[in-house]
């Protein structure tokens, strides 16, 4: 292979620039009824499908982590709503800041879960991270909304070591 042929496939000959090729000479060119706009959007559509695979085949059988991380989320949006809304926490600035903590790492870690299948061990790694969550932040909930300390209040430290277990099981 020469200079010139590797020079070629890297500006014209690869699988992208021909994409792109393509994409722009189809949209200088008046074949069928379908508008520039439209040509342009179905090109893309379908270089970022060959290209990147939708998260849920990426998943493969560790599908069931990123449906939780959907719950998790959700319930941290729910919770973040009622705490900032409807709990009478405004003027006991402890609880307050007990609730944000407990909202940040419970949302924090939802966006985490959806890495899980993508782990080389996701079943400890998300297993992990599902339970510090419901401990950590579940005992915090639990002290915010009521304001006495939890009669499970040892349960904070033991989520928030398992949540420390579960990113560092990420490394191995």
């Amino acid at each position: 292979m020469t200079v010139g042929d590797t020079l070629h496939y890297l500006t014209l000959g690869n699988p992208v620039s021909k994409t792109i090729i393509g994409t722009t000479a189809s949209l200088f060119t008046k074949e069928g009824s379908q508008s520039a706009a439209e040509k342009a959007s179905k090109m893309s559509k379908n270089v970022v499908k060959s290209v990147m695979p939708p998260l849920w085949k990426l998943a493969g059988h560790n599908y069931n982590f990123v449906r939780l991380a959907g719950l998790s989320g959700a319930s941290a949006v729910v919770l973040g709503a009622i705490g900032s809304h409807h709990l009478n926490i405004q003027d006991k600035p402890e609880l307050r800041n007990v609730f944000d903590t407990a909202n940040r790492f419970h949302f924090f870690h939802s966006i985490a879960l959806l890495g899980m299948p993508l782990a080389k061990y996701p079943l400890v790694s998300g297993s992990l991270m599902v339970i510090g969550t419901v401990f950590f932040s579940g005992t915090l909930y639990y002290r915010a909304f009521t304001g006495n300390k939890p009669p499970f209040a040892r349960m904070a430290p033991m989520g928030g070591t398992c949540l420390i277990l579960a990113w560092l099981s990420l490394l191995i």
